[in-house]
């Protein structure tokens, strides 16, 4: 095996695909793992409840990062779900460490003993790589941290089989067979944007996609006219708090995404894809904006900022849409 560099990233699983790969010899920053995997989303559920507060997510399913990003590279790679068995789920972890592979694994973040307390809450989609074991002990790179940690097997185990929402199920993934130097990136970078563009611009439920942005603007306006202040401040918090402590959230995905198409204009010569970057970054630089004065609201328990906070989503859902329909128009 080759000798595994730790990466410090600002998402986790973007982070650990980017990690695998380099592994590998294949060249694949943490930007490329985000928009070849078509990884930028949004999805308001008013109605589904995580942790008592709506479910707002600025991501694709966990794993499809990993997934995709294989598959438009045309790299083998392998993953695997144990159920409820925990038992099987530790052993086949511990045979492929055994030899010498970098294992994927998703985890509940809150059971990581490893990770400062103040960053640990019930959340199942954490991502980050086995290299090593001994006999009680394994040996993690997560793309939290800024260097390798260690992991009783007993605590992993028990955060990779956590129940509820996005529940692991034992999942773990690796990367079979690479051929360095045939990857086209061209036609990944293609097939990446133009799913990301369909459902964010034409998803056919109002929940997700730049609708969904705008829909979560309305609900917020609600919030404060029809819920008690104190239910409408958890939950415009939760918002936040899913955007910029969660998997870099909002903002941190459309910066990441930026820099995806300044690098992937690189690759390809296309400066259309240089001019939908500096669009992007705008967009975050909004997201950014938005949650300071969402928490200046809840602060200060003000319904006229949440209706602030209300215009600000959905002037941000259409700035959003500009910035696909021009990568649409221009580049597709």
């Amino acid at each position: 095996m080759n000798q595994f560099e730790h990466q410090f990233s600002a998402h986790c699983e973007t982070g650990v695909t980017s990690a695998l790969l380099k592994e590998k010899q294949i060249d694949v920053t943490e930007p490329m793992s985000l928009g070849i995997g078509s990884g930028l989303f949004f999805i308001f559920l008013p109605m589904v409840k995580v942790m008592g507060n709506p479910m707002v997510s600025y991501r694709s399913i966990p794993g499809s990062i990993f997934k995709k990003v294989n598959k438009r590279l045309n790299i083998k790679y392998s993953s695997e779900t144990f159920r409820s068995n925990q038992a099987k789920g530790q052993q086949r972890l511990d045979e492929l460490v055994q030899q010498q592979k970098p294992i994927g694994v998703q985890a509940n973040i809150y059971w990581l003993k490893y990770i400062p307390e103040n960053f640990r809450f019930h959340f199942n989609a954490h991502n980050l790589i086995v290299v090593g074991s001994d006999e009680h002990t394994y040996k993690v790179s997560d793309p939290l941290l800024e260097e390798y940690a260690d992991c009783d097997k007993r605590i992993l185990t028990k955060a990779r089989f956590s129940k509820g929402p996005l529940a692991p199920k034992g999942f773990l993934y690796y990367i079979d067979e690479v051929k360095p130097g045939k990857q086209d990136f061209a036609p990944a970078i293609y097939k990446g944007i133009n799913e990301t563009v369909k459902r964010m611009l034409y998803a056919p439920v109002p929940q997700v996609g730049v609708k969904g942005i705008k829909l979560l603007g309305k609900h917020v306006s609600r919030w404060a006219d029809k819920l008690p202040m104190e239910t409408a401040v958890n939950y415009l918090s939760s918002v936040v708090r899913m955007q910029e402590e969660i998997g870099t959230g909002g903002a941190g995905f459309r910066y990441i995404y930026a820099s995806f198409l300044d690098q992937a204009a690189e690759k390809t010569g296309n400066e259309t894809l240089n001019e939908a970057s500096v669009q992007m970054e705008k967009v975050a630089d909004e997201w950014r904006a938005f949650a300071a004065r969402a928490v200046k609201a809840c602060r200060q328990q003000s319904v006229s900022q949440f209706k602030e906070v209300s215009q600000n989503l959905v002037a941000i859902s259409e700035m959003e849409k500009q910035v696909l329909l021009f990568l649409k128009k221009r580049y597709l």
